[in-house]
């Protein structure tokens, strides 16, 4: 049994994409970089994923720096590797290459003390879906609270 503790999600990427695959993907990282995912400094909500020479990469996620890290600590928001094998990098990349298609973090996690990402093929949803999206949640309250008055 593994044990995950989860550092971060990417509430963002669920109200701005329809979710349609999710992969587990690891991170290279430095020694500080770890260090300040562990004490939750890390923000992914600007973050998206792109291939690059062949490889799936990590940007604009926000690793914060590590405050005892001195002169030896990273940059925020430099690209970070991803970690997969090589035929879900190609099926991943083939997909996004589609019209509407992205790769989108969605959260960060300690796995058996590694850090991984979990990656989302996505679509972005459009205006009037989002509205949509909205006016169920609200009838899902309304919903809610009548029953919450008839006991």
């Amino acid at each position: 049994m593994s044990n995950i503790k989860t550092i971060t999600f990417n509430r963002r990427a669920l109200h701005d994409y329809h979710i349609l695959e999710k992969v587990e993907a690891g991170l290279v990282l430095t020694g500080t970089e770890i260090k300040s995912i562990r004490a939750g400094k890390i923000d992914i909500s600007h973050a998206y994923v792109a291939p690059k020479d062949g490889e799936l990469w990590l940007f604009d996620a926000h690793i914060a720096p590590y405050q005892p890290g001195s002169y030896h600590n990273h940059e925020p928001t430099r690209p970070r590797k991803l970690l997969l094998h090589k035929e879900e990098m190609m099926e991943l990349a083939g997909k996004v290459s589609q019209r509407g298609l992205t790769l989108v973090p969605l959260q960060v996690y300690i796995k058996d003390h590694v850090a991984k990402v979990e990656v989302a093929l996505a679509r972005g949803k459009r205006k009037y879906d989002k509205r949509q999206a909205v006016i169920e949640r609200e009838m899902e309250r309304e919903a809610q609270r009548a029953v919450r008055q008839r006991v």
